[in-house]
Order: structure tokens, then C-alpha cells, then sequence
């Protein structure tokens, strides 16, 4: 018998099941996109399913899968990284030479 519902129990939208269906018959969707619309089709249909098996199943793992369905159980339906994660590039200006070019 399984345990309690997961206070992170998302439940899908219809037209954000049909664009995970979607992404995952094109043959050129990122691999970002097609492990978390995989994750979330398979959240669909098995709920109570654990963090660690969910990710197993999909090439995430626990700690990524729990951060969707936290997302998910938000209300932000979506696969893309949200703004501001991660580093951004930096790239300095170029100096006035325009560039390496005058030093050769």
C-alpha cells in the first residue's frame, strides 16, 4: 500500500500534457526538455512514484526531480530553466585594439 501523498502531487494541465507529448515525437527537442517532459508524463500517470525512481527512469536524479515537482505543484507549468539560475557568461569588452590582432 503506498504511503501519504507527496505534498508535491502537481496536477497537469491538459494542454501542458499534450505539448510534453509533443516535444517528445520531435526529433530535435533538447535533452532538458525531453527528460523533464518525460518526468512530468510520468508523474502523470503514477503520482505516489518515488524521487528516486521517478529519476532513475527519466536520467535525473532525486534532488532534480523533487525541485520539479515542487515547481510543478506551484503552478509554474513549464520546462524551461527558470530566469537567473545558474552563472551567466562574462565577457569583457574588447580593448583598443578591437582585440589579439596588434599584438602579432
Amino acid at each position: 500500500m503506498p504511503g501519504p501523498l507527496s505534498a508535491f502531487c502537481p496536477r497537469f494541465p491538459d494542454d501542458f500534457l499534450a505539448e510534453a507529448r509533443d516535444t517528445l515525437r520531435r526529433k530535435t527537442a533538447p535533452q532538458q526538455s525531453v527528460q523533464r517532459c518525460r518526468l512530468a508524463l510520468l508523474l502523470h500517470e503514477n503520482p505516489h512514484l518515488a524521487q528516486q525512481e521517478a529519476g532513475r527512469r527519466v536520467g535525473l536524479s532525486g534532488r532534480q526531480v523533487l525541485r520539479w515537482r515542487q515547481r510543478w505543484a506551484a503552478g509554474d507549468f513549464s520546462v524551461a530553466d527558470a530566469p537567473g539560475r545558474g552563472r551567466k557568461a562574462a565577457f569583457s569588452p574588447p580593448g583598443p585594439g578591437g582585440g589579439q590582432g596588434h599584438r602579432l
